[in-house]
């Protein structure tokens, strides 16, 4: 498999803001209503956020950044198009940070105003630290639509409004989990692990050679006394559930599954029976490690169908943003730049230094897109 790096430099284009300071400031608005879709695209000229005189029922009237789209009251589209935001109240703001959020009331709402195109919600907190206790990221599937992958069928996403298309909804309590990850690790949970290979890990590789996003290592040492040593990447050391964030790609197996690579290219895993992690960093006992090759997975589960050759390359999402009051410019600006990154099929942009987008992690072989289009809102 060959690992392909196209550099490309993001140009963000923004757009410049006129004032004219006169004996007072003029503000001219400029709006279109489409009555038959419900939606409102307004245009604007607005003073800076930060001043602290600005009076605050001027705030209140803010219509918003030029160029976005008002759905309804605290529901809209970013004016460049990269994610929506909802205004929510405090306690469904809250039940999100305590790890039940109402995930079917961010879905419906979507599904309200938009058509059912995207293969993933990505819905994201705007916390400034990591809630304590709270997980980085949970991905909640809406179906299991591959066979040969260690689960049954089956489809629930008509209870979030899809008639089909959701593959899965994923909740990140920070933005900023968009660069840093683990963003790559929750959309790979769509595929794995649902029992392909056994594991002490729910979920994910544990112990054994996988080496990808949902943790495990590449290469194994044999240190003697039934203890190993694993390493990734030349490194000591591996993760049994992730592996840092963005910055690896994803493994043999995850491509696999995902249905980027065929069986042909699925290679033979290592995987330890009973193991027990120790007081050093990558080294744990375990009473044996079991080879087992792609023919014995194959036999095990079946076929991947879909098969590498005829399943999906191209997926599509949208991004919500949950938060109890605007989001600030620096905030959507931020939050652009990075998913303009994560989505773009080229490298990201230099400031990500060794974190993967999602075209690289799957070494060129798929693309996600999160922009919103006309088309897809009702």
């Amino acid at each position: 498999m060959s690992y392909i790096k196209t550099f490309q430099i993001l140009g963000i284009r923004r757009l410049l803001m006129l004032t004219f300071l006169f004996l007072s400031v003029v503000v001219f608005n400029s709006c279109s209503t489409d009555s038959e879709n419900g939606t409102e695209i307004t245009e604007n000229n607005t003073e800076d956020d930060n001043d602290a005189n600005e009076d605050t029922d001027a705030e209140q009237d803010d219509p918003g950044p030029q160029g976005s789209i008002e759905l309804e009251d605290g529901f809209t589209v970013d004016e460049d198009r990269m994610f929506s935001s909802m205004i929510v109240s405090a306690a469904e703001y809250q039940a999100f940070l305590e790890g039940n959020g109402d995930l079917q009331m961010v879905s419906n709402k979507v599904y309200q105003y938009f058509e059912d195109d995207f293969d993933f919600i990505f819905i994201l907190s705007v916390e400034e630290e990591q809630p304590s206790g709270l997980y980085y990221g949970r991905s909640s599937s809406a179906q299991s639509g591959v066979s040969g992958l260690g689960s049954s069928l089956w489809d629930n996403t008509a209870a979030y409004g899809s008639a089909g298309k959701l593959k899965s909804l994923i909740h990140m309590p920070r933005t900023e989990y968009v660069r840093n990850g683990p963003f790559l690790h929750e959309i790979a949970h769509y595929w794995a692990n649902h029992g392909f290979i056994a594991t002490t890990v729910g979920g994910h590789w544990g112990y054994s050679s996988a080496g990808g996003q949902l943790g495990g290592f590449d290469a194994l040492e044999d240190l003697g006394g039934n203890t190993y040593r694993g390493l990734l990447n030349g490194q000591t050391g591996f993760g049994t559930f992730a592996n840092g964030g963005n910055s690896v790609p994803y493994g043999n197996l995850e491509l696999y599954t995902m249905g980027l690579i065929e069986a042909d290219d699925l290679e033979t895993v290592m995987v330890a029976e009973n193991p027990q992690s120790t007081a050093v960093f990558g080294e744990f006992t375990a009473d044996a490690i079991t080879e087992i090759t792609a023919a014995q997975l194959i036999a095990q589960h079946g076929e991947r169908l879909p098969s590498a050759q005829d399943a999906q390359k191209a997926f599509t999402g949208i991004v919500v943003v949950l938060s109890t009051e605007a989001l600030s410019q620096s905030k959507r600006e931020q939050l652009t730049a990075d998913m303009e990154s994560f989505t773009r099929q080229g490298d990201p942009d230099d400031s990500w230094g060794n974190s993967y987008n999602f075209w690289r992690a799957t070494f060129e072989m798929a693309t996600l897109s999160a922009r919103i289009t006309d088309e897809q809102i009702k």
